[in-house]
């Protein structure tokens, strides 16, 4: 049922679940805000109303209203810019940054501060008018991909709101009361010693600084000036349509091109797709899949790209490991390729060779830490960086982003196929591994590569799939509450699935917790998908085992697919979580 409501004398009908937030937003009026985020997709908003920003007149009642938490109603007459308002937001972040450091300039969220900006936009210049105790905590680095700052917490309250419905991970909860409340950890234990997945999502929501992801610029910046060192780069698909956004360019623009001139430019000695090991993948992962499926092996068989969603499977389900597939995550296989096959041909000692991966999550930045991720005592990735710490590299070599000339990916591992550049987006390494494995079990050629019905952006969605006159059953989950789900389903023996893909982040990759803030703006992660989707029909090839480059690789080195060679080099093993060492 829709309303008819006033703001700031314009006339609108609305529906009559909106909040008078949403309601001035439709109107073209911006009411600032801190602590309010509507999920859409995933049906989950944050209206604690705590931050006491959006505050408004309505007509009829005496005193302000959070415009957040405030439904409209029939007739409603709203102001949001009267004296009184403004006054009132402006006390409100005074009274916020009167507990707030002030080391803006240095902080890790310079210019990407929802506080900052808002303090900007309201005019806060000089002295504050209020005074008075400081939040004093210890800071928590303890994990190699989340730093916790609590003395920049606002107590909005986002980061819960994704930890514990959304993500169902339970990690992060307000304790305490008054002045003394803070968000942490049970019993206020370290990240590191938690079930936390890593995933990141309180990161991408945290209007400050409060969370931020660990840095790694400096040791990759010591590793390119070091001459002792071959520095090797790669980026993976989500990279490149998100990037571009941290140089004012439109959500979704696809600026391969650019990025790997950038990178040359930074000094790294070779530029690697990871999209030729997102095809590499699919080879290892279509062929377990196929041999599980014709020689009674465990089913539902997971995807195992993701590294939160691995932390979250070895912490939360410890029983249900055998369902996951071994394969590595496609920058951990490239990193292995790189220091075996490349290494040899290039006759490089792999001891001189750093492997540095560009990617849009900050679970890889924990994932490469992992003992059973190396071989020959040598990690096969040295370090991560996300997209928004290649961001700062490229600004501070003085780069022109949007003026660089578009530059190639080196061979012998930059070839790729539109498979590849799909599995940025949630349903997209299903749909590459189902345009391979497809065309192996039935003998036949794949014509219709565009899965539609696994693409989009609801939690959990089902198909099935003809194969030889039996129906295959799959289905994809974003989010790691819509994967609890699947996994609950499989606990009971409810679940008849030969097939699962799992993603732990919102939309899949593309809106991983190391991307732009997307600060749950749904709309942003969904243009980068259709650029995806969009670079995928562009290509020449557009299934994995087309690769050339890919067949040449186990013809030279890797052996048959899923082959001895092929296991030694690109596969893993899980542990439940307390069996964990890094």
């Amino acid at each position: 049922m829709d309303v008819n409501i006033k703001i700031n004398g314009i006339g609108l009908t609305v529906p009559s679940e909106y909040n008078v937030l949403e309601a001035a937003h439709l109107a073209g009026i911006n009411i600032p805000s801190l602590c309010y985020m509507n999920l859409q997709d995933m049906n989950v908003t944050n209206h604690v109303a705590s931050c006491r920003v959006c505050m408004v007149e309505i007509e009829g009642k005496r005193n302000l209203a959070p415009a957040c938490s405030t439904a409209v109603s029939e007739g409603m007459v709203i102001r949001t810019n009267t004296e009184r308002a403004r006054k009132a937001r402006r006390t409100s972040v005074e009274l916020l940054l009167s507990d707030h450091p002030s080391d803006c300039l240095v902080c890790e969220k310079n210019q990407k501060c929802d506080l900052q900006k808002i303090a900007a936009d309201l005019g806060i210049r000089g002295q504050l008018h209020y005074q008075g105790e400081m939040s004093s905590y210890q800071k928590d680095v303890s994990s190699q991909s989340i730093v916790r700052n609590p003395d920049k917490c606002i107590l909005c309250r986002r980061c819960e709101t994704m930890c514990n419905e959304v993500q169902t991970c339970g990690i992060l909860s307000a304790v305490d009361r008054g002045f003394k409340t803070i968000v942490r950890p049970t019993f206020g234990l370290p990240l590191a010693e938690t079930m936390c997945t890593f995933c990141g999502q309180c990161v991408a929501v945290c209007p400050t600084g409060a969370l931020t992801e660990v840095n790694s610029i400096p040791e990759v910046w010591d590793a390119i000036n070091n001459p002792d060192k071959y520095v090797v780069v790669q980026t993976a698909p989500a990279v490149r349509v998100a990037l571009g956004e941290e140089f004012g360019l439109e959500a979704g623009s696809n600026v391969t091109g650019e990025m790997v001139t950038a990178l040359r430019k930074l000094g790294f000695d070779k530029v690697f797709d990871t999209d030729f090991a997102a095809d590499l993948t699919i080879i290892e992962e279509a062929s377990e899949f196929v041999h599980r499926l014709q020689h009674g092996g465990k089913l539902p068989m997971i995807t195992s790209c993701c590294p939160a969603w691995i932390n979250f499977i070895e912490s939360q389900f410890p029983d249900l490991l055998d369902n996951p597939s071994t394969c590595k995550s496609p920058h951990e296989m490239m990193g292995a390729v790189i220091k075996t096959y490349y290494a040899e041909k290039m006759k490089i000692a792999p001891e001189k060779i750093v492997v540095v991966s560009i990617m849009p999550c900050v679970a890889k930045k924990y994932e490469v830490s992992r003992s059973e991720l190396s071989q020959d005592q040598m990690q096969n990735v040295d370090y991560v960086l996300t997209t928004r710490e290649l961001a700062m590299m490229i600004n501070e070599a003085g780069m022109d982003f949007n003026e660089l000339e578009d530059g190639e990916f080196d061979s012998p591992l930059g070839e790729s196929t539109g498979a590849a550049v799909i599995f940025g987006a949630t349903g997209g390494v299903m749909e590459a591994a189902l345009r391979t494995a497809y065309g192996w079990l039935t003998g036949t050629v794949l014509e219709n590569l565009e899965m539609t019905q696994l693409r989009g952006f609801k939690g959990i969605r089902e198909a099935s799939i003809s194969i030889n006159g039996d129906d295959v059953k799959i289905a994809i989950a974003h989010g790691l509450g819509n994967a609890r789900k699947l996994l609950e389903d499989i606990h009971k023996e409810k679940s008849d699935y030969a097939l699962i893909e799992v993603m732990a982040c919102p939309g899949g990759c593309i809106g991983g917790a190391g991307q732009p803030y997307h600060h749950g703006d749904s709309e942003l992660i969904k243009k980068r998908a259709h650029a995806l989707y969009r670079a995928d029909q562009e290509m020449a090839k557009r299934k994995s085992h087309e690769n050339k480059d890919i067949l040449k690789l186990y013809h030279d080195f890797l052996g048959e697919f899923y082959g001895e060679k092929a296991h030694e080099v690109l596969h893993t093993h899980y542990l439940a979580k307390k069996e964990i060492k890094c």
